[in-house]
């Protein structure tokens, strides 16, 4: 029987420069999606897959990050007085309890694998979780979820993969397949940023995985990979040399890049023509600024 996964690891140290000057007072991760801040979604995906204990690998500047989880009291009693009853539900959801959240400083931007080792002593004997809260997956279940539910069957570590054109293949950890089993694949090897004419595939890790404490160890002795930090996929390719078992997961869902300007601008017409309360403004909206685009033509 699969030890069950309790534990993720939410590597948001980075500096978000994409997003300057927006980020230079303003943690990327607590950049709201519709009405909702990045990391509130890796969170609500987590705890729909069980997660209980939450290990964020952060920086310098990071205390807004640090405070949403906290307790508002001054807020809560206004919207009490109120009687503003949903708005303090859905204030109440985004509090952790005591306990559960620990917080892991990452001194130096030296790659995913390095935040990663970050927080080895905090997981110990047992498998884990990493979410990467760039990487928002609209899914009808969320894709954690799936991965922990297959994960349950075939142990190993895993990897959330999506199917990428060729040409972007160079941006992403790409899979090396040896078997395919429809939603599951095996994998024989991982080659992080190939060119487009050396991908083995073209099934590309996203940031979702479930990986044992191998991996750790691995990253205990990493040597630097591309871009000169070290790389979770390398890690995970010395494991797969190793012998042990490496799965892709083909995820039933739609995932959006926020760590780009563009991504965060898709996603927040995604999610919010996904609400009842927004879908018909905005549509009409879009609706008008495409003649409107059409008629300059």
């Amino acid at each position: 029987m699969q030890k069950k996964v309790t534990k993720a690891i939410f590597p948001v140290a980075g500096l978000g420069t994409r997003f300057l000057p927006a980020t230079k007072s303003v943690p990327k991760e607590i950049m709201t999606l519709v009405d909702r801040p990045l990391v509130q979604y890796a969170i609500d995906e987590a705890r729909a897959a069980g997660i209980t204990e939450f290990i964020f690998v952060t920086s310098r500047g990071k205390g807004a990050l640090e405070d949403y989880f906290d307790h508002a009291p001054v807020l809560e009693q206004e919207l009490q007085q109120k009687g503003k009853n949903d708005l303090l539900a859905t204030l109440n959801s985004t509090y952790m309890d005591s306990g559960a959240v620990a917080y892991i400083r990452q001194h130096r931007a030296l790659g995913l694998g390095h935040a990663v080792w970050c927080a080895r002593r905090l997981i110990a004997d047992e498998p884990f979780a990493v979410i990467l809260p760039d990487d928002v997956i609209a899914a009808e279940k969320p894709c954690l979820q799936q991965m922990v539910e297959a994960h349950a069957e075939t142990g190993g570590n895993m990897v959330a993969a999506m199917e990428v054109p060729a040409e972007k293949a160079a941006s992403y950890g790409v899979l090396d397949v040896a078997e395919d089993m429809g939603s599951v694949v095996s994998v024989k090897g991982m080659v992080e940023k190939p060119k487009p004419d050396e991908a083995p595939s073209n099934l590309a890790v996203i940031g979702r995985y479930i990986l044992t404490p191998s991996i750790l160890q691995n990253l205990d002795s990493m040597k630097k990979g591309a871009g000169g930090e070290y790389q979770l996929t390398d890690a995970i390719a010395d494991d797969i040399r190793a012998g042990n078992p490496v799965y892709g997961y083909r995820f039933d869902g739609q995932r959006f890049d926020c760590g780009s300007k563009a991504g965060f601008l898709r996603a927040t017409v995604a999610f919010a023509l996904a609400r009842d309360d927004l879908r018909n403004d905005l549509s009409e909206y879009l609706h008008e600024m495409v003649q409107l685009d059409k008629a300059a033509q």
